[in-house]
């Protein structure tokens, strides 16, 4: 089966950073894009980035470009999603999710299989 576990998430004062984790499994790692998204409660939920496994492409969303920073670790099938100088209006449940098709965009219907969250709060 398919797992996506996302870690990482807390309490941050603005300007702070944390490091967000996606455990994945249950698929080969070489040609599927992982993405970030996230959800205030009330709004769509919001592509931020994505990285493509087998050529390591990645793409960001305007509003954090220069904050964000996505990368992978093969050898232990992780996505991190660095996010630095965050702000009040990044507070909201984080989630990570694959797309099997490997496309390179944060388009919420082209990802297949979603973890659960890890919730970020950014205090001002």
């Amino acid at each position: 089966d398919v797992q996506l576990q996302a870690s990482g998430g807390g309490l941050v004062q603005a300007g702070g950073s944390l490091r967000l984790s996606c455990a994945a499994s249950g698929f080969t790692f070489e040609d599927y894009t992982i993405g970030w998204f996230r959800q205030v409660p009330g709004k769509e939920r919001e592509g931020v980035s994505c990285i493509v496994y087998n050529d390591g492409r990645t793409y960001y969303a305007d509003s954090v470009k220069g904050r964000f920073t996505v990368s992978s670790d093969n050898a232990k099938n992780t996505v991190y999603l660095q996010v630095n100088n965050l702000k009040p209006e990044d507070t909201a449940l984080y989630y990570c999710a694959v797309d099997l098709l490997g496309n390179l965009g944060i388009s919420f219907y082209d990802y297949d299989y979603w973890g659960q969250g890890t919730q970020v709060t950014v205090s001002s």
